[in-house]
């Protein structure tokens, strides 16, 4: 064991900095976390894309977590999102029957991420939206965002969020695909940066 002498601040040596990931790789994943809608609802909506740093280049092992009201508007207070045997402590997976509102995925080896889940509905003066969580390497906490899904242009433009952002709204707003399909992509820095929120 190297000993070292903290009596004078130059033989001090600085600790590493700390960062959100990727080290939640080893606990955090669970099997079906990227399923949130009821197996077969006829309401399900798929929203997918991509993280990517500041350079345009995806980020393998990032996580992104999703959380949205269901399609009246509501939050869910069930539980269920991560069952565990209360014997063996071993995951159960989801029950498949309810709707908790919310998942975590971990991006695949292209960046790419995607979450099956009921369109949400307006709450108050918002327009309808998922809030979404990352996580990602080098970040030295988790950011915030909101993905608005298209196909109510009146909602859109009285959001007062989107109101607020001005030009950079559409880094909030998904794009339709077709097919119940939307895709947003996560932009940490750079050219088209996502916008992240800040909770106080």
């Amino acid at each position: 064991m190297t000993k070292i002498d903290t009596s004078s601040p130059e033989n001090v040596l600085p600790t590493p900095s700390h960062t959100v990931g990727p080290f939640y790789g080893y606990a955090l994943p669970f099997r079906g976390g990227e399923e949130i809608a009821p197996l077969g609802h006829p309401d399900t909506v798929t929203v997918h894309g991509y993280v990517r740093d500041g350079e345009g280049n995806p980020l393998p092992d990032a996580f992104v977590e999703l959380w949205g009201a269901d399609p009246d508007g509501n939050v869910s207070t069930t539980d269920g999102s991560i069952r565990r045997d209360p014997a063996s402590g071993d995951y159960l997976g989801r029950n498949g029957v309810e709707f908790t509102g919310w998942g975590r995925m971990q991006t695949d080896a292209d960046g790419h991420w995607y979450a099956r889940t009921l369109r949400p509905g307006a709450r108050g003066d918002s327009a309808p939206y998922l809030s979404a969580c990352v996580f990602a390497r080098g970040l030295l906490v988790h950011l915030f965002t909101r993905i608005y899904l298209p196909g109510d242009d009146a909602a859109l433009a009285a959001d007062p969020l989107l109101s607020r952002v001005g030009e950079r709204r559409g880094t909030l707003i998904a794009t339709e695909e077709g097919n119940r399909t939307y895709r947003f992509d996560i932009r940490l820095q750079g050219e088209d940066e996502t916008v992240f929120l800040e909770y106080r």
